[in-house]
């Protein structure tokens, strides 16, 4: 729901603390390809913040969407890849989003101006669906998908390299276990202390984290239950909350 939460009045909603100002968790993936010399950009979700979190990082232009679920928070900033997708048009195509079926379809339904057959808004985004597959290249770089339990849903985490994304984790198969063996850079969601039926809690995280053995962990997806410095102060060394506009360097 983002901090500081609509309404309320908690003492983490109140934090003069920037580091407890919360917009909806996203991440963006920059690096400059091989052959060309160009910048590229990818995006995991678009939720409904994404605008303002483009604008703080100086994001002007998105090469890729990967999206984990269909939940409101991770994709309703969609539209705003309009303006970047009329240049990605004029470079010479689509922006591509990679989307599970049942996310797609969400898309399809809630953005029908854009996707539908028929549409004509003459300014709908320039951007065209892509099943998720279990590897996706991408301008050079391998993207692969690590299922991962989000209640009673199975939804989609990334790895990037040594790097891996996953948000909305309620539970991690041991499949997907085995896909981030070698990752030493972790981002994984941790929505508080208290049980959760769709997320994983505080302690929940730290154990998924110590299994993996990422070199450093940020902790994402954080609900106003959690004060960024007093959490900081329970939690190992390795492992910490992540902030908004944190940025780290990772092997691709």
């Amino acid at each position: 729901m983002g901090v500081p939460t609509l309404g309320c009045k908690c003492a983490v909603c109140a934090s003069k603390d920037p580091r407890d100002k919360r917009l909806r968790p996203s991440i963006s993936v920059h690096w400059t390809e091989s052959e060309s010399g160009v910048e590229r950009v990818i995006m995991v979700d678009t939720g409904p913040d994404f605008r303002q979190q483009a604008l703080n990082a100086r994001i002007n232009r998105v090469d890729a969407v990967f999206y984990t679920h269909e939940h409101a928070d991770h994709i309703l900033g969609l539209d705003d890849l309009r303006p970047l997708s009329f240049e990605a048009e004029r470079r010479g195509g689509p922006i591509p989003l990679y989307a599970e079926p049942e996310t797609a379809k969400t898309l399809e339904r809630i953005f029908d101006y854009h996707f539908a057959p028929n549409a004509t808004y003459v300014n709908r985004a320039r951007v065209k669906l892509f099943p998720v597959a279990d590897h996706n290249p991408v301008y050079g770089v391998d993207v692969i998908r690590v299922p991962v339990r989000h209640g009673e849903m199975m939804i989609a985490g990334y790895r990037f390299g040594n790097a891996a994304y996953l948000t909305d984790v309620s539970g991690i198969p041991e499949s997907s276990f085995a896909l981030l063996e070698g990752v030493e850079l972790l981002v994984l969601s941790a929505l508080r202390h208290k049980p959760h039926p769709g997320h994983a809690t505080v302690e929940q995280a730290v154990s998924w984290a110590q299994r993996i053995g990422a070199r450093e962990t940020w902790f994402t997806h954080i609900a106003h239950d959690l004060g960024h410095e007093e959490t900081n102060r329970l939690l190992p060394a390795n492992i910490q909350l992540a902030w908004d506009g944190l940025t780290r360097t990772v092997i691709l």
